[in-house]
């Protein structure tokens, strides 16, 4: 099979295209730079706001005979303030970005038969104790915003006969970047701490699940709309934290109060306050089996191997 992947780059761009490639598919890269290498072409993800062509046509020759398109593309959400500007940023790099690659996917000759494009859990907002799967309506809030946009933005492809699958991700694990690569750094000093009441549940799936289910999505050819990406298993985030700070034999006495985070992450800190308990309903359904279900065996063997 040949897949374009956009955002390739990113936490899970790399590990995905290595699978692909490990099984036997030809990848083609996009990314917004000048190629340095022979399986990437240039796109312009702005193309929706600025009215060029997302690719220019020996990119798009390119494309020719792409079965499957995966979009991951899309400005970083954590460890920043959200001013108005990076607000605008995270919106327009997915939504715009979306725009524009499917215009090329549907400017081919023969287009592609799947879009496996990126979405977040964001879609049903804050959660609390209560339990939500894909059946669930979109919550409220900004990242709430701004997934309802990015999934609405794949209609064109629908209306021209795509697959499309919703990747509604939660937060992804691994020692290689990510919120558990920024945190390693400060469990491995002691440093580890809860965030607000540490009640809150965290809906989090390790990279080598991520991986394994976009392989899966591809594969079942008649599953299509949106599909969780999370483990069966939330953790609040006591547990998590918990669970990090054995992982690496450390304590973890420490807790970081609301408003102290809210003073250094502004409105962004509700992303790490906020409660979801989001349940992978439509993969344990399909007989998808995860890898890593339990945060305590995920994070021990995440980090304790090669």
């Amino acid at each position: 099979m040949k897949i374009a992947v956009t955002g390739s780059s990113g936490l899970i761009g790399p590990a995905l295209v290595s699978q692909f490639r490990a099984d036997g598919h030809e990848v083609l890269r996009m990314v917004r730079r000048v190629p340095k290498a022979v399986d990437e072409i240039q796109w312009n993800p702005r193309a929706a706001a600025g009215g060029d062509g997302a690719i220019g046509p020996a990119a798009l020759a390119a494309l020719e005979g792409v079965d499957a398109a995966v979009n991951l593309a899309g400005a970083p959400i954590a460890g920043r303030r959200w001013t108005a500007a990076v607000k605008q940023e995270i919106r327009a790099s997915r939504v715009e970005g979306t725009v524009a690659l499917i215009a090329a996917l549907t400017a081919l000759r023969r287009r592609p038969a799947t879009l496996l494009s990126g979405s977040a859990i964001g879609w049903y907002g804050g959660t609390g104790d209560r339990a939500v799967d894909e059946s669930a309506s979109a919550g409220s809030g900004f990242l709430a915003g701004v997934a309802r946009d990015w999934e609405a933005a794949t209609r064109s492809a629908e209306q021209a006969g795509l697959r499309v699958v919703h990747l509604r991700t939660g937060i992804v694990m691994s020692k290689r970047g990510g919120m558990l690569g920024k945190l390693l750094p400060l469990f491995r000093l002691g440093l580890g701490a809860r965030l607000g009441s540490g009640a809150q549940y965290t809906s989090w799936i390790m990279l080598t699940d991520v991986v394994r289910a976009v392989a899966f999505l591809l594969d079942n050819a008649d599953m299509a709309g949106p599909v969780n990406l999370t483990a069966p298993n939330p953790a609040t985030n006591a547990a998590f934290t918990a669970a990090l700070a054995a992982a690496v034999y450390r304590p973890a006495v420490l807790r970081l109060p609301a408003p102290v985070l809210g003073l250094a992450l502004g409105e962004a800190a509700s992303e790490l306050l906020t409660s979801a308990i989001v349940l992978p309903t439509r993969l344990l359904d399909r007989g998808y089996t995860f890898g890593h279900a339990d945060i305590d065996s995920a994070l021990t063997d995440e980090l304790h191997s090669r």
